[in-house]
C-alpha cells in the first residue's frame, strides 16, 4: 500500500488526504486533525522512513519553513510536494504569469523564499491563488456582512476552487510527474466585486455598495491582497499534469456550493 505523508493537515490538505485515502493509500498526517504531533520528532521520523510520498502545506514561519528546518534532512529520497501561492509573483499590473515569472518581488517574500527551497528539495510546487470551496467562499463572508465591493477598476485576481487543487496534486502523484512549479488556477481571472455580485444574486440578496479602500476599513492583509493585480496561467498544470478544473469559473463554483448547501 502506497504510503503519503501529510504536514499540516488543513482546509485544503484534509481533502488531498481524504481523496488519496479513497484511492487506497495509508496517510499520516500532523496538524489540529492529524495523527502525529508535528513537534513528536521520533514519531514524524518513523512515519517518514515508512512513507514514499510527502506533502507539505505548512506556511512560512518567522521568515523561514519549519518543515525543511526541522525534517529536510529526511526528505532526500521522497516524492515532494508543496502548497505555495501565486502571491510568489508580486504585483503585475493586470498582467498574465506563470511558471517562467520571476518570483520573489512581491510583498510575500518568505513564501517566495520558501516555495524556492522547495523547488532546489526536488519538489512539484503548487502555486495557489485565492482557494475558495465549501465553508470557505463569498457565500459566508456576505451572510456574516463582511463582503466588500472595493471600486478598483481594472483589478484581477485568480481563484482555485479547492476540490480543483485536489484533483491537481493527485494527478501530479498518479502521473508521476517531474518536479518544478505548477499554478493550479480556473480559466476566468476576474475581479472580486464580480465574485460577490454573482453569489449574492445566488442567495437573492442587494450586492453591498460600492466603497473605496478607506471606506472599506479593510484590515492590512486585506489591504495587501487588493495591492497585487495579476492573471494566473494554468497550462502547464494541463499540459504536464493532463489536469482540468472541475469548476473554470468562479460562476461554476458558486452554484456547485450553493448546490451542496
Amino acid at each position: 500500500m502506497p504510503q503519503m505523508f501529510i504536514f499540516g493537515l488543513g482546509y485544503t490538505a484534509k481533502r488531498i488526504a481524504q481523496a488519496l485515502s479513497n484511492a487506497g493509500w495509508s496517510v499520516e498526517a500532523t496538524g489540529s486533525d492529524g495523527t502525529i504531533a508535528f513537534d513528536d520528532e521520533p514519531a514524524v521520523l518513523s512515519a517518514l522512513a515508512a512513507s514514499s510520498h510527502v506533502v507539505s502545506s505548512v506556511p512560512p514561519s518567522d521568515g523561514s519553513d519549519p518543515v525543511l528546518d526541522r525534517y529536510g534532512a529526511a526528505l532526500g529520497d521522497k516524492w515532494l510536494g508543496y502548497l505555495s501561492s501565486t502571491g510568489v509573483y508580486g504585483d503585475w499590473q493586470g498582467a498574465w504569469v506563470d511558471e517562467a515569472t520571476p518570483t520573489g518581488g512581491g510583498r510575500r517574500t518568505a513564501r517566495s523564499d520558501c516555495d524556492a527551497r522547495w523547488l532546489e528539495m526536488g519538489a512539484r510546487v503548487f502555486r495557489l491563488p485565492g482557494i475558495y470551496g465549501p465553508g470557505r467562499s463569498a457565500f459566508e463572508r456576505i451572510r456574516e456582512g463582511k463582503a466588500h465591493r472595493i471600486d478598483l477598476p481594472g483589478q484581477v485576481f485568480s481563484r482555485v476552487h479547492v476540490d480543483d487543487i485536489v484533483s491537481g496534486v493527485v494527478a501530479a502523484v498518479e502521473t508521476h510527474a517531474p518536479p518544478g512549479a505548477y499554478n493550479l488556477a480556473d480559466d476566468l481571472p476576474t475581479g472580486q466585486n464580480a465574485v460577490i455580485e454573482e453569489a449574492c444574486r445566488l442567495l437573492g440578496v442587494e450586492p453591498p455598495p460600492l466603497q473605496t479602500m478607506d471606506e472599506a476599513d479593510l484590515s492590512p492583509m486585506a489591504r495587501g491582497f487588493y495591492a497585487e493585480n495579476r492573471r494566473v496561467a494554468n497550462a502547464k498544470a494541463k499540459r504536464v499534469l493532463g489536469w482540468q478544473p472541475e469548476y473554470p469559473t468562479f460562476q461554476k463554483g458558486l452554484v456547485a456550493i450553493k448546490a451542496r448547501e
